[in-house]
């Protein structure tokens, strides 16, 4: 991966990402404390107050001031994270081969013969 390409989420800072995807889409954005509610894990308000700045010096998330809170907002989308999550597990454990990861799907039953089937079509459709 480049200098200037993103880098993927951490599984803390997916997961967080996730929490501003489905509940703060709407432009209004979540506190600390909102977030922390709508986690899966128990974490510690600091630890959620820690790494939703982490996101935000990483420009995945931006914020904005309310009274003696921030009120946090996804910057990168889910479709872009998973781009760069994807081109990440290429590129370190498939040396940038996509074949070698479909075989290796393929390999430990990940994909279905019918999910492979769908691939295919979809690559045929979208090369004519």
């Amino acid at each position: 991966m480049g200098k200037n390409e993103p880098k993927a989420l951490t599984r803390l800072e997916l997961e967080i990402m996730q929490v501003l995807w489905e509940r703060g889409g709407d432009g209004s954005g979540l506190t600390v404390a909102e977030v922390q509610r709508e986690l899966k894990a128990e974490l510690a308000y600091t630890t959620v107050q820690t790494m939703l700045n982490v996101l935000w010096r990483k420009k995945k998330v931006k914020r904005a001031e309310e009274g003696r809170a921030y009120r946090y907002e996804a910057l990168v989308s889910r479709e872009r994270a998973r781009g760069s999550a994807v081109h990440d597990l290429v590129s370190r454990m498939f040396g940038g081969s996509g074949e070698a990861l479909l075989m290796a799907m393929l390999d430990t039953r990940q994909i279905s013969a019918e999910e492979l089937a769908r691939v295919v079509e979809k690559v045929k459709k979208d090369s004519q």
